[in-house]
């Protein structure tokens, strides 16, 4: 007797069709896996069993076959247990073919007959959504996530037989109510008004945070340039449900989402160390798993101790920053994957940290010193947009009692020029900040006058810029008029945008 069910896998982010056929034919008892499983899927067929038989259903014994198909596409996980001990008991007439049909299948069995909850429901029950399918059963922790997916019918099981029953028609599952959509901002520890002194590099941050802009901070030690960074996600804009749902299909498939929300409603802020691999920072491994890149996508990677990091790991950054994705390539696996990020990255000018300080003298030597900065390639720094020095805080800031403005007076004149940019790009396919605009969008929307046009000339000229140089000035002069309210870019803006690239001469380019 042949038993079907159709169940969902994974190609990296995105839901596949996976249709689990079972059949059972007489002959010595025997269980065999087909169609390219791992080794999790070959050992379900121990699971299953015991599932069946301790949730008190009937096993039937005969010569076992399990066919995943489509046979060439790798199967991994614990997602297909559920669907193939439903194949079973269709073949020991436990259960009819028509009660199922249908249905789409998740979720991973427990000895006891549990079914445990999987990652990457979500992409799943999009893909299933998009091939046609309405009812979806899943883990009871994995409702919530599933239940965001419009039109579709999720039903959460706890148990084997809770599934058989509903299935049967004995004890229908009402289906899983969807849960208000509610943004968060993301919020931080640190506030700016807790920041002392640097007004320039608050402001930095600002304008990074309106247009979504990559942020490098150079300064000796304890100048505040992680203080900074901390504080950043408490001025960015909350997330908007349809970016949400894509960075929960990120993290779904990485890290499982919370089974109380079942979705990302705050914006991504990772900080790996900066001992971490390539792999860990663009993705990787035998599966071509997404890495902390795709997992800040929509939000913000900060990478303290950015010289810190191996040059040829930095390197690998290149491509997402360019284009806002990553492509990860493995032997047994090829995907691409989002990786739309704010980088802010935190350095010290040298080995001891005190070049060109004001109250330390370094007593690194100018080969160390170019050693040092070397670490960071001249491609990478082209690709960040707002290059800032941090001095020392003073002792009379330290002790200042002046109150200071705080994030959420910051936050909203963000959201305001990101609600500006919205409404600038809303006929736009993908773009939704200035920091995203390509070259034929910066000539529609970043125009100049005449006397910020011969400025940007003048600096281009001074400072050696690069033509992508040329494109992040434009884009960062088109977030401060956005946030000065103003239709057009000024000449004060161009300057202000400028003053942002003039520390490259400073540290690296004295010392080639």
């Amino acid at each position: 007797m042949l038993g079907k069910v159709i169940s969902y896998g994974l190609t990296g982010i995105s839901g596949c069709m996976i249709h689990v056929e079972v059949d059972m034919a007489n002959g010595l008892p025997s269980y065999e896996t087909v169609g390219l499983p791992d080794a999790a899927v070959r050992e379900s067929k121990d699971r299953v069993r015991s599932a069946i038989v301790n949730s008190s259903l009937p096993y039937a014994h005969g010569k076992v076959t399990v066919n995943l198909a489509p046979a060439d596409v790798k199967k991994v996980g614990s997602v297909y247990d559920l669907p193939i001990a439903l194949g079973l008991l269709i073949c020991g007439e436990a259960l009819e073919q028509e009660r199922i049909d249908g249905y789409v299948v998740l979720g991973e069995l427990a000895l006891g007959g549990e079914v445990r909850p999987v990652k990457g429901v979500l992409p799943m029950a999009l893909a299933a959504k998009e091939s046609g399918f309405e009812r979806i059963i899943v883990p009871f922790e994995n409702a919530a996530e599933a239940s965001y997916v419009e039109g579709m019918k999720v039903f959460p099981v706890r148990t084997l037989s809770e599934a058989v029953h509903h299935l049967n028609g004995a004890a229908p599952i009402e289906p899983h109510a969807t849960q208000p959509w509610t943004p968060e901002p993301l919020g931080s520890n640190v506030d700016f008004a807790d920041i002392k002194g640097q007004q320039g590099a608050k402001r930095a941050a600002e304008i990074a945070a309106a247009g979504g802009h990559n942020l490098l901070l150079i300064g000796a030690p304890g100048s505040g340039k992680t203080m900074i960074a901390k504080a950043l996600p408490s001025i960015l804009p909350p997330l908007s449900f349809e970016d949400a749902l894509e960075v929960t299909k990120i993290h779904s498939v990485v890290e499982g989402i919370d089974s109380n929300s079942g979705i990302i409603s705050r914006l991504p802020y990772r900080a790996p160390h900066h001992t971490a691999s390539a792999a860990s920072l663009v993705g990787g491994g035998s599966n071509a798993m997404p890495g902390e890149v795709s997992l800040a996508h929509m939000g913000v990677l900060f990478l303290d101790e950015f010289t810190e990091f191996d040059k040829r790991v930095l390197e690998t950054l290149r491509q997402p920053l360019e284009n806002g994705t990553i492509s990860v390539a493995r032997v047994n696996a090829k995907a691409e994957y989002p990786a739309r990020f704010m980088l802010v990255a935190a350095m010290n000018p040298c080995p001891c940290g005190y070049f060109g300080s004001r109250s330390r003298a370094c007593v690194c030597t100018p080969y160390q010193i170019q050693k040092y900065l070397a670490r960071v390639s001249g491609p990478m720094l082209d690709r960040i947009d707002l290059h800032v020095e941090l001095s020392e805080v003073a002792y009379t800031d330290l002790r200042s009692t002046d109150s200071a403005e705080s994030s959420l007076e910051v936050r909203k004149r963000v959201e305001s020029a990101r609600a500006v940019q919205t409404e600038r790009y809303c006929g736009e396919e993908r773009i939704s900040s200035n920091a995203q605009l390509d070259q034929r969008k910066i000539k529609a929307y970043c125009e100049l006058d005449d006397a910020g046009s011969k400025l940007l000339e003048r600096a281009m000229t001074a400072y050696n810029l690069t033509p992508r140089a040329y494109t992040r000035i434009l884009k960062v002069s088109r977030t401060i008029a956005d946030l000065d309210d103003s239709p057009s870019i000024k000449a004060h803006h161009m300057a202000e945008a400028i003053q942002y690239r003039s520390i490259i001469g400073k540290y690296w380019r004295m010392h080639v």
